[in-house]
């Protein structure tokens, strides 16, 4: 099982909100698909997948703050 997990976004940036999932689960993703869209204070940006797989669980839901180093979803 392989995590996509929110990493260190800058100085000071200790979350971010999950705007929209670009793969549900289920989807298959390829190494660097953008997977996820995040906003903080500061920006917008995606989160790419660490590996190919199949993304098997969502954990944050659009909408939810998650904190760095927070597990976003689980893949295999």
């Amino acid at each position: 099982m392989t995590k996509i997990i929110l990493p260190e976004l800058g100085e000071g940036i200790v979350h971010a909100q999950v705007v929209r999932w670009i793969f549900q689960e289920g989807q298959q993703v390829t190494r660097d698909d953008d997977v996820v869209e995040l906003m903080t204070d500061k920006a917008v940006f995606n989160i790419a997948s660490p590996g190919s797989g199949t993304i098997t669980r969502i954990l944050c839901h659009e909408g939810a703050e998650v904190p760095v180093g927070a597990v976003l979803a689980e893949m295999e």
